[in-house]
């Protein structure tokens, strides 16, 4: 959403906001759709609305947010004054817009003319309605409700925002407004393309924010920032740890549908040290265990690799790979006789793959597969003659997990295309790849975090149905979430290599050895 597109028709596209919602939102948005294709222009008109977006028990909980979490950096909920929006709103209105969007809370304001979009959150439209589905509901549903000129109103494009990355009900905003945008942009090609029809019911109006409210909220929010102060001091958070077993694939968790089974062993791990993300693989005969291994000091990842002996034990964990940046989510493929790892390293802003030279020990960057992006747990498959790469991405705004994107080639090196329906997904809860996807008994399979509840707090696993250049569906057959097989607080990993198996979770970690045994103990993985 950075460059804009040759490949899109441009637009003649007017906004209409209420002119209390001024916000730094609506600034970005004007700039986001001038670049979606050469030649579109954004004009704004501000107009009076329901002023319950102004309503000062919101204002003082956003003010007192941007002090307390944010540090004062800056968020798209923060107001402006609409002469910072003079470009977009001094502008000619003798061209009739193409689309208008509309982001008021009232559908009366808005022209019928031409086709409209508008956001709703939980059914509900406005700044005001999304504050409160945020306050008093958690991660709402975005839809993106089109009128067309007839006066029918289809549901064109709909998603979860993720909010692991979010401070407060502001920073939540934020993350909304983000992915509301990509949804806008995505929905807006010359017809609505598979549409479904809105609910044309009456709506309530949102639950109001009272001061009462906001006064508990603000105390809770202190609370907690001192217990996870309190927490960071006696702990490691978060402290991720790797289960694994010896399971053949006719009783692994995608045959089961659970975790049950062979019970998982703990891969021992140093104190001040994480293990996630892990990737078993066999070569050779022998089998292998790549993953992420984060030294809490330094909150920097690198791989490293366990080496399982004749009997199945598990060696020391040897480190790989380094880069000056956090490396985990160590992705490995076997092609053209050759072993190849392709790291996450969003922070590099590219996806790089490197090749095996002394496996498993010697690694050597290769190739940049995708340049100028920030994206995470890049995921290939291969599948009708092509190699596809599956990966989550973000630009700088919002969470890590909602936004799927998905390549193709002919070749593992490239290059790789973007599909043309990308961000294939925006969903917190089935975007973002959960390791190595399978073919099953006819069936191509992925695993995929659901982060509703948190980053990497459950996972669940879905069959792809459709799989080409010009379309993408999947279909959600079962959801998993730490339990007595595999005790925790969170489940975001699932791996196989057909001989061994292995997941990953997060637990408390002390950072005192005999109480961390205590804990450890605790949280053994039952039968």
């Amino acid at each position: 959403m950075d460059s804009v597109s040759n490949s899109v028709a441009p637009m003649n596209i007017k906004i209409v906001a209420e002119r209390s919602s001024t916000s730094a939102w609506i600034q970005w948005l004007c700039r986001r759709l001038e670049q979606r294709a050469a030649g579109t222009t954004v004009r704004l008109q501000l107009v009076q609305g329901a002023d319950q977006a102004a309503q000062p028990a919101l204002e003082s909980l956003l003010q007192l947010e941007k002090m307390v979490l944010r540090r004062h950096q800056p968020c798209l909920c923060d107001r402006i004054e609409p002469d910072a929006l003079a470009d977009w709103r001094t502008r000619s209105d003798n061209a009739a817009p193409d689309i208008v969007i509309d982001l008021t809370s009232n559908r009366s304001a808005s022209p019928r003319s031409t086709r409209i979009y508008r956001p709703l959150f939980n059914g509900h439209a406005g700044e005001f309605s999304l504050a409160s589905a945020l306050f008093f509901e958690g991660t709402p549903h975005i839809e993106i409700e089109c009128t067309l000129p007839s006066g029918e109103r289809w549901i064109v494009a709909d998603g979860f925002a993720s909010l692991e990355a979010a401070a407060g009900i502001g920073g939540a905003m934020e993350a909304v407004w983000s992915r509301t945008a990509i949804l806008l942009i995505k929905a807006l090609p010359e017809e609505p393309r598979a549409p479904r029809i809105a609910d044309n019911t009456a709506q309530p109006h949102a639950r109001a924010i009272t001061r009462k409210a906001v006064t508990v909220r603000s105390a809770k929010m202190l609370a907690s920032a001192a217990a996870r102060a309190a927490y960071r001091l006696c702990c490691h958070a978060p402290h991720w740890r790797i289960g694994w077993r010896r399971v053949a694939s006719d009783n692994d968790v995608w045959q089961r549908r659970d975790l049950g089974g062979t019970p998982w062993e703990v891969l021992a791990d140093p104190i001040d040290h994480f293990y996630a993300d892990p990737f078993p693989f066999r070569w050779q005969g022998k089998d292998y265990l790549f993953f992420e291994d984060l030294d809490q000091k330094t909150q920097k990842g690198i791989i490293s690799v366990v080496e399982f002996d004749e009997q199945g034990r598990p060696g020391p964990a040897i480190p790989v790979l380094e880069e000056s940046w956090h490396l985990s989510y160590p992705f490995l493929i076997e092609a053209d006789g050759e072993i190849w790892m392709v790291p996450e390293a969003s922070l590099s802003g590219e996806i790089s793959i490197y090749r095996a030279t002394r496996f498993p020990f010697g690694w050597e960057k290769h190739a940049t597969l995708v340049s100028g992006i920030e994206a995470a747990d890049a995921t290939i498959i291969q599948h009708a003659g092509k190699f596809w790469m599956f990966a989550v991405t973000r630009d700088g705004i919002g969470g890590y997990s909602d936004t799927l994107c998905l390549w193709s080639a002919e070749t593992l090196l490239g290059p790789w295309r973007p599909h043309a329906a990308n961000p294939l997904v925006i969903n917190d809860r089935s975007a973002r790849p959960a390791g190595n996807m399978i073919w099953r008994d006819g069936k191509l399979l992925r695993p995929v975090q659901d982060c509703r509840n948190g980053y990497g707090a459950a996972l669940s696993l879905a069959e792809v149905t459709r799989l080409d250049d010009e379309r993408f569906d999947q279909v959600i057959v079962k959801h998993l979430s730490p339990g007595k097989h595999w005790p925790g607080r969170k489940l975001h990993t699932l791996n196989g290599n057909g001989y061994m198996e292995a997941i990953d979770g997060s637990i408390i970690r002390p950072k005192w050895s005999f109480a961390a045994g205590i804990v450890d103990s605790f949280y053994k993985p039952g039968a």
